[in-house]
């Protein structure tokens, strides 16, 4: 709900800008000076309580020597701030229109009362100000105290409309990012000859302008006619600080939680250039866990610098103290996932309680199989997404493939509708994707070569010319065997892969159950012939049913072309190059992921209360959380608080339900109580592993992916990526002023000293 200004002949209110508003005060005596400034009959008879809950005056009211800012994003009054400044008589231009805040008049005797004591107020000032100076002269060494702000020089008018200008600039700025419009707008091979067509972020300057813009239309019209308005250079810089001052306030909240956990994306493609989107994860101050974005990094081919570059980043440019990253997690594709390993190990080397984690948003299997070093898998990987996206390029499509669902799966009515409803959703990321795309292979086949060769013309040549390409790629028995193999090995993940994606209770007794997952992949390891055989049989069965001739790779024939001694068989080379690298690869990952640390610290989780009832009670947290010992807040009394919050659970009332989840634990009413337990509760919490309990928390994952959805690769922007996705976040346009004004310019020195010449047109 906005805060309308109570002063009159004012309109503003809180929703239409980033003007601070403030309550009346509680003091009677300074109460009472504000609602004579304002000359408001009708506030006299109330009292100050009621003026402080419901009336508030705007910045606008006050000199600027009476706010003050305790912090870069807090706007606050100084204790004896008195409003000044008001309106009292642009209504008389209009003496037929009623008034809301009646104006109260005052007589001579007032009038002439409170012009004295104006004036005595002033001459107050001035002698306080000269002893001041006096006092600074009889002290030239003095170093500056606390009185800092009070002491800094008035701006001259021209500083003054520079400030001006410069706000309007970043208010432009910061509207296009949030609104993901573009700097630039027409190419230029689109724009006919002669023809001068402004880019975005001009045309939206001369719009203002037009619009009245005093400051704006001021320094246009000195500006010279063969320079760019705002260059390039200049916006760029501008852009950099925007970033900048979004991204800290983020931070600000990471630094007070202290531990954070720090989650990679996929690459992305900006420009034309590959970057890695960065999110953060951590507590904040109402105790629930969130997901952050915070920028983009530069992908480097080597792994080597881009560790160092990843690590630089963090903690030199962003500020974050890497001592309290906790967890670590990467979510990449199969052709970086080894060098993203890189970066991992190397922050380990430097902080070896940045557990490097799965990430609660990608399922387990699908992890895995993004990150099997075979090239047929990924190449396999690209064309289940193709595939997918195919589909849900429009309706008509995918009713298309229902109705072929539907003549395939008549002797199934309740599973062709669940394959139905499977492919209107993005079934890719499952857990079961690959037993759901051998079982929908041939239903796939069936409409992509019927939307290829039909003979009614509804689909156009691109649709048409696209389900050829994806028929042939699926049709491929290279891709058969591969996704049969995949099914299977990941067979013996799944069900793991599935409980850690569940509640708390599922996470830590899954922790407990990968000896028994290895166990199994080892098994199979050690008997590959014999399960190899079993693959490769179902492989063949499936293109055998589709019509697909099995040969082996046109790389491998041409590599042995003329070699009469090579006998290899398809079975055999498939062995080789795709079974057994696939099973040892998910072996070591799983050991990877799943290190000695991180299953003690999903130990831990049996402090949450309902895995201590299924437990019994008789846990034993104390052992595994020695890893956490130096986070705690008073390490000694860990065993005896344990103890304690214990017993209060299993001795609770018969109405009092057991806390499933970190997140209602942390928001019990007496977790305070409990130091080191909240303690270690926070630190498990924000391990990426741990799924956002609350969905609304999750909004930088959700928010990235809209805006790379959205927005064309060549009018991608990293700085104005982060303005799109952090759109809610304050920002403070007068603090974005200064920096700008304390790195690029000097006071003697305008900003359209960084204008580019352009021809004139």
């Amino acid at each position: 709900m906005p805060n309308f200004c109570a002063a009159p002949n004012c309109t503003r209110k809180s929703t239409q800008s980033d003007l601070a508003f403030f309550r009346f005060p509680r003091d009677p005596a300074r109460c009472q000076k504000w609602v004579e400034n304002c000359r408001r009959a009708d506030l006299e008879d109330k009292t100050p309580d009621q003026l402080n809950k419901h009336y508030r005056l705007c910045a606008k009211h006050f000199e600027t020597s009476m706010i003050c800012r305790t912090s870069p994003y807090r706007t606050v009054l100084r204790d004896n701030a008195i409003p000044t400044i008001f309106d009292l008589t642009s209504h008389l231009n209009n003496p037929h229109s009623r008034h809301r805040k009646r104006i109260k008049e005052l007589s001579e005797d007032e009038i002439r009362t409170l012009k004295q004591k104006k004036i005595d107020e002033t001459s107050e000032q001035e002698q306080k100000h000269k002893e001041t100076n006096n006092s600074n002269a009889q002290n030239p060494s003095e170093e500056e105290g606390e009185g800092q702000d009070e002491d800094i020089l008035p701006l001259t008018l021209e500083e003054k409309e520079n400030k001006e200008y410069l706000k309007s600039l970043f208010e432009i700025l910061i509207l296009m990012g949030k609104q993901n419009i573009p700097l630039d707008g027409h190419e230029a091979d689109e724009i006919p000859e002669g023809l001068f067509t402004p880019d975005n972020f001009q045309a939206l300057l001369e719009c203002r302008i037009n619009s009245g813009e005093e400051v704006l239309r001021k320094r246009f019209e000195t500006t010279a006619v063969n320079t760019l308005f705002c260059s390039k250079t200049q916006q760029r810089q501008m852009l950099e600080i925007c970033e900048s001052c979004i991204r800290e306030e983020t931070l600000r909240e990471v630094r007070d939680s202290h531990f954070f956990s720090i989650i990679t994306d996929d690459v992305v493609d900006i420009a034309g250039e590959e970057h890695l989107p960065v999110l953060v994860r951590f507590v904040d101050e109402s105790h629930n866990l969130r997901e952050e974005f915070i920028g983009f990094l530069p992908y480097e081919a080597d792994a080597e610098i881009l560790a160092v570059k990843f690590h630089t980043m963090i903690t030199e440019k962003w500020g974050l103290n890497m001592e309290y990253c906790r967890g670590q997690a990467y979510i990449v594709s199969s052709g970086f996932s080894s060098k993203m390993k890189v970066v991992a190990s190397r922050l380990l080397e430097k902080y070896p309680q940045a557990i490097y984690t799965l990430c609660s948003s990608c399922a387990l299997n699908t992890w895995l199989a993004k990150s099997v070093p075979v090239m047929g898998v990924s190449v396999a990987l690209g064309t289940i997404e193709e595939v997918c996206s195919f589909f849900h390029r429009s309706p008509q499509l995918l009713l298309e493939l229902d109705n072929v669902i539907s003549v395939l799966f008549q002797n199934s009515k309740e599973r062709g509708k669940e394959l139905k409803e499977i492919c209107h959703s993005h079934w890719t990321g499952r857990h079961d994707a690959f037993e759901i795309l051998v079982e929908l292979l041939q239903a796939l086949v069936l409409c992509l070569d019927g939307i290829n060769s039909d003979t009614n013309v509804r689909w156009n040549n691109c649709i048409a010319g696209r389900a050829f390409v994806l028929c042939s790629a699926v049709t491929d028995f290279d891709f058969i065997v591969t996704i049969v193999v995949l099914k299977n090995v990941l067979s013996f993940t799944r069900a793991f892969g599935k409980n850690l994606q569940g509640q708390t209770s599922d996470v830590f007794f899954a922790a407990g159950s990968l000896t028994a997952v290895l166990h199994s992949l080892n098994e199979v390891m050690e008997n590959i012939e014999v399960y190899h055989e079993f693959w490769f049989e179902e492989a063949t069965n499936l293109a055998t049913k589709l019509d697909i001739q099995m040969k082996l790779p046109g790389k491998f024939r041409r590599a042995h072309q003329g070699n009469l001694e090579s006998q290899l068989t398809s079975e055999s080379y498939y062995k080789e190059t795709l079974s057994v690298p696939t099973v040892e690869h998910i072996i070591q990952e799983l050991k990877d992921i799943f290190s000695e640390q991180h299953l003690k610290a999903l130990k831990c989780l049996s402090l949450v209360p309902s895995v201590m009832g299924q437990l019994k009670f008789n846990t034993s947290e104390e052992h595994h959380a020695d890893m956490y010992r130096s986070d705690l807040p008073n390490p000694d009394t860990l065993s005896a608080e344990l103890h304690c919050w214990r017993i209060k659970w299993k001795h609770r009332g018969k109405d009092i339900e057991l806390p499933s989840t970190i997140y209602e634990a942390l928001h019990l009413p007496d977790i305070k109580f409990f130091p080191n337990v909240y303690a270690l509760l926070k630190v498990l919490c924000i391990l990426p592993v741990m799924k956002v309990e609350n969905e609304r928390y999750e909004n930088g994952r959700k928010r990235l992916k809209a805006y790379l959805r959205n927005t064309l690769t060549d009018q991608r922007s990293s700085n104005l990526a982060l303005l799109n996705i952090n759109f809610d976040i304050k920002h403070d346009l007068d603090l974005m002023v200064d920096t700008y004004i304390k790195l690029y310019t000097s006071k003697s020195e305008l900003p359209t000293d960084n204008s580019e010449t352009v021809e004139n047109t």
